[in-house]
Formats: structure tokens, sequence, C-alpha cells
């Protein structure tokens, strides 16, 4: 008799990881403004590291009264994930030791000195791009500037999308593989015009081919019964998405970066 045909255990994906694993508090983050804690997660023999912040632990937003910054920083990832670009680490929304909350990948950053930049002058070299005056000590002030890069825009392209109020440099995780990454995304998809970022460098340029077929794909995406639209409505209200759609569909119509709107102040504080 020929021995039983051995089937090799099945691989655990990063979202039952996430979701179902066991998560274990190791430390807190202490420049969070929010409770952010430190954690390992581990699930049928595989483990990982993450972040994990309750919805306990959420400080109120009078401009976000609906829902909670750990739904929002869900929905973000599932919008990143529905442009095909990766850039937000994968993120769910589970129980865990102080209630119901946001869980996210840890994602190992790198130093990176040619994303972001203080250099003298008005005007940035080949290469950067002008985001503004900053005021650097003893009444001097030095051009703030970004790079030209490719992954940059296209996050550029996803926060116009989501509606993000906080883009600082420290939510910008460069690795070692050459991935870049945007977290803490608690404050979006407000109905209001409340972008606020770093990445204005592209403001008011033509959107690239890539990202105008992306943003096609996110318009079907956000019909009403589409697949992106239904995921967003268990994390988000009606109306924030509808007024994602909004967005999308102005990005189409307008076929160009948007430009600050001058109600709201455009660039975070601090910047990094």
């Amino acid at each position: 008799m020929s021995a039983p045909e051995r089937i090799p255990p099945r691989s655990v994906t990063t979202a039952e990881l996430l979701a179902e694993g066991e998560l274990t508090v190791r430390g807190r983050i202490r420049d969070a403004s929010n409770a952010a804690l430190y954690c390992t997660v581990s699930y049928d023999g595989r483990e990982a590291t993450c972040v994990y912040k309750p919805v306990a632990g959420e400080r109120p937003l009078w401009d976000f009264p609906d829902g909670t910054l750990a739904q929002r920083e869900v929905a973000a990832y599932e919008v990143s994930e529905a442009t095909g670009w990766g850039l937000v680490p994968p993120t769910v929304l589970r129980d865990g030791p102080y209630g119901e909350g946001m869980c996210q990948l840890w994602v190992k950053a790198v130093p990176d000195g040619e994303l972001l930049a203080l250099v003298q002058g008005e005007e940035p070299e080949p290469g950067w791009k002008a985001i503004g005056l900053a005021e650097v000590g003893d009444g001097e002030t030095a051009l703030l500037v970004h790079a030209d890069d490719e992954r940059l825009r296209r996050l550029a392209v996803l926060d116009a999308v989501i509606n993000n109020a906080d883009r600082k440099g420290g939510h910008l995780l460069p690795t070692a593989e050459g991935r870049l990454y945007g977290i803490d995304h608690g404050v979006t998809f407000n109905v209001e015009n409340k972008l606020r970022t770093l990445l204005w460098g592209w403001a008011g340029e033509p959107l690239t081919g890539e990202a105008v077929e992306v943003l096609k794909g996110l318009k079907d995406g956000l019909c009403e019964g589409a697949a992106l639209a239904t995921r967003l409505a268990a994390l988000i209200t009606p109306a924030e998405v509808r007024a994602t759609r909004a967005r999308v569909e102005a990005l189409l119509e307008s076929g160009r970066h948007p430009e600050p709107s001058g109600e709201w102040p455009a660039i975070p504080w601090p910047p990094v």
C-alpha cells in the first residue's frame, strides 16, 4: 500500500495573520498623537510585528465626528489596494487587547535623504520639486523641497482621492527594497476639502497617463454596488463615499494634480 500523499501546510496570508492572529502588546509608540501600540501578531506558525491603534485611545476631533480614525485608516488601505500601487501597508480592523482597532503591518523604514530636503535659493535643483519656504532659525529661511519621484507622485494622487489632511514627512516610509509606503491615514475622507500635504510639487501639472487609468478604475469601483464602494460603505459614511467618487471624477475632469484651495492650511504642522 502506498503511503498517503502529504498535503503541504497552507501558507497564512498577511490579511489572515493581522485579522486572526494572537496580538501581543510589546510597547507604546510615544510620539503618536493617539494611542499607537507596537505589537507582535502570530497565527498558525507565522509571526510579524504590527501597529495596533485601539479606538478607545483616539482623541475626539470636531471635524471628523463620524466613525473612527481606525476605520479611516482601513479605508485608505482599501483605496490604495484598488489603485494597484500598494502604497499603504496591509491594514485591518479587528478586536484586540484594548478593544476594536486598526492593525497594520509594521514596515521597517530606512533613512532616505533623497525624498525631502532644505536647500538655499528660490528655485529647486533638477530632480526636486518646491514645497515652500521654511523658517530655519535666526530669522533665516530655506526652501523645502521633495524629490521628483514617481513613488511620491503616486502617493500625491492617492492623497487627493482620500482627502488626506495630514501628509507629513514622517509618514513616508522608504524600504531597503525600494518601496515607499504612506502611513497614518486617520484624518482622511472628509466631505470638505481638507487636503494638507508636503507633496505639492506637482500642483497644477497634468496627471500622468498611469494616474488617469488608475483613476478611471477607481471611478468604476466607487459606483453604487461596486466592490470598492461596498467595502468603503462599511468603514465611512455614505456621504464620504460619494465625496470620494466626486473627487475622483473632478481629477479626471481637470486632468491635473490639485492645487491648494486657499481655504485651509495647505501644509501640515509640523511638516516632518
